[in-house]
């Protein structure tokens, strides 16, 4: 296998980011995008990789042995299908896909022919994640009792099904990572959009994980001053990380305190998590090491986003269904 040998399709705000980060690390073969302008921009910035607008391009190129899909969500499992039925391994942006029977689907055939199949779950890579799940796995906490992750920004595209399947798979699954628990079902779900349409920028998720946890989320694509919380309480102490600031992101207060003094601000790497992720992708792929966001992770993620729509919308979840099913074939080819 050669040194470059991704391609990363969808190169919007996000998509630049990957292309940055597997460019560093040398990885970078081809750039894909409809779009000539971002096509445009990405090559005044970086050299020695090939463009096209084709994504067909990328499934017939030899030397392409992996593909980085950054495209909207309703995309996800006609382009991950068809990269994966290629014989190329395969990394999403999250969701997986917007329905779990689709997210099975792909997981069953990532695993059948081989392929590393990762999903974009971010926040699994954040140094200060990871070191609060050392603290809840030691027992810093005590018995987890609670869990909230607020999700709070202004998004003037709102180019996705909702906040929910834009936000909460990041919430979902950094909740599920930190406690070591897998979610059981939706307790409650309620959404609504401030535009007055179809398309919800607000929506509030209680879940129930197993040991009898109940964890909170709350998403926002209208919210001016930018809130990314989570709270994680325990029998002993409260966790609380705050990815706005710059330092002491993550700190333990002391539930025995009135005062709520403070235990202390533990100690974690400063490396991007983007970086984190994308060289935990080229591993797997040289590796055949299953990714810690796996096809499966995606899938449980998914189901319980699933349930959600399902409680949120009611009568109507099954005509928004269609025409979102119909949608994702028709740009499959995308």
């Amino acid at each position: 296998m050669t040194d470059k040998f991704v391609a990363i399709t969808g190169c919007g705000l996000w998509g630049r980011n990957l292309v940055r980060n597997f460019y560093s690390l040398g990885a970078l073969h081809t750039v894909c995008d409809l779009d000539f302008e971002n096509l445009k921009l990405i090559k005044n910035t970086y050299e020695d990789i090939h463009f096209t607008s084709d994504f067909d391009n990328l499934l017939t190129t030899e030397e392409i042995k992996a593909i980085v899909i950054a495209t909207p969500s309703h995309t996800h499992y006609g382009m991950v299908k068809k990269a994966l039925l290629a014989g190329k391994h395969v990394y999403v942006e999250k969701p997986i896909a917007t329905r779990a029977q689709e997210a099975k689907e792909l997981s069953k055939i990532a695993q059948e022919n081989n392929l590393t199949l990762m999903v974009g779950h971010l926040l699994l890579y954040h140094p200060a994640v990871n070191r609060l799940k050392e603290l809840v796995q030691a027992g810093v906490l005590g018995e987890i009792t609670y869990a909230q992750s607020d999700r709070l920004n202004v998004n003037y595209f709102k180019n996705d099904r909702s906040v929910m399947w834009d936000l909460a798979p990041h919430d979902l699954s950094m909740v599920s990572y930190v406690l070591g628990k897998d979610p059981i079902n939706v307790k409650a779900a309620v959404g609504c959009s401030s535009d007055k349409n179809n398309i919800m920028d607000i929506v509030h998720l209680d879940i129930n994980f197993e040991g009898d946890v109940l964890a909170h989320i709350s998403d926002s694509w209208i919210t001016p001053a930018k809130h990314v919380r989570l709270l994680v309480r325990g029998t002993k102490a409260t966790a609380i990380l705050d990815d706005t600031v710059q330092e002491n992101k993550l700190v333990i207060y002391d539930n025995l305190s009135s005062t709520n003094k403070h235990v202390e601000y533990p100690d974690y790497l400063e490396i991007e998590p983007l970086k984190l992720e994308c060289q935990h992708f080229i591993t797997c792929v040289k590796t055949g090491q299953t990714p810690r966001t796996d096809g499966q992770n995606g899938y449980k993620v998914v189901k319980i986003l699933e349930e959600a729509d399902r409680i949120m919308l009611g009568q109507k979840y099954d005509e928004l269904e269609k025409i979102q099913f119909s949608s994702s074939r028709s740009k499959a080819h995308l």
